[in-house]
């Protein structure tokens, strides 16, 4: 059965995944920051090592297997999905795996749990075009998120994420290309963001909305201001 509690309808309570990676990081310290979010419960393999009085965390051992903590999943406003890998020398049973087949569990059993949940999923550019198996296999699961019973989905599909200063995760290519942001982001403003414009955009898409469910960095970036 979905549960709705009764919350302040300015105040979101969030559930995030994949805290321990840089765009969960990033995302998991914008919603911390943000005036309007109450709670957000982290749900993850190990701990994200943040402390804060807005944080809950659940600690499991397979993400694959959450009927031991489903009893806790209700009661939420957003889900921000931030799992994600690098397809390279990975079969694309592999990459399914966790690309779709996680993905899709979490998503079914929180929209179960939720029935006016928005969800947000970070997939990445290029995915609507493009035809390697990483394109394919997010594509899939972009389209079948989109037919859940959530009461709206979005898909953000970030190109290079300029990491925020101060946090731990992100990944050594990210911070060796940080003197060229300036640059990339005048040239291809349509492919490149800030990890601080993308947390700041999943809460504003959650209270405001969008017209379409798919966001690239131009997008994020306009709602984050908004």
């Amino acid at each position: 059965m979905a549960i709705r509690m009764e919350t302040n309808k300015n105040k979101l309570k969030i559930i995030l995944t994949g805290a321990t990676g840089m765009v969960g990081e990033g995302v998991l310290h914008e919603s911390l920051a943000h005036p309007d979010v109450e709670q957000v419960l982290v749900i993850g393999r190990k701990p994200c090592g943040v402390t804060d009085a807005k944080l809950k965390e659940l600690v499991v051992p397979d993400l694959y297997d959450l009927s031991a903590i489903r009893e806790e999943l209700g009661g939420y406003d957003a889900c921000f999905f931030c799992i994600g890998i690098s397809s390279a020398g990975m079969s694309e049973a592999a990459y399914s795996q966790i690309t779709f087949d996680l993905t899709m569990y979490v998503a079914g059993l929180v929209s179960a749990r939720n029935e006016k949940m928005v969800f947000c999923y970070v997939t990445a550019g290029g995915t609507d075009t493009g035809k390697s198996m990483w394109a394919r296999v997010k594509r899939k699961t972009e389209n079948e998120l989109l037919q859940l019973p959530f009461e709206k989905a979005y898909m953000f599909r970030p190109g290079y994420i300029h990491p925020t200063k101060g946090l731990k995760n992100a990944h050594r290519y990210y911070a060796a290309l940080t003197w060229l942001y300036p640059f990339i982001r005048r040239l291809m403003p349509k492919h490149v963001i800030t990890l601080s414009e993308l947390g700041k955009a999943m809460v504003r898409v959650v209270q405001k909305g969008n017209d379409t469910p798919y966001l690239d960095s131009r997008d994020m970036a306009r709602i984050s201001r908004s």
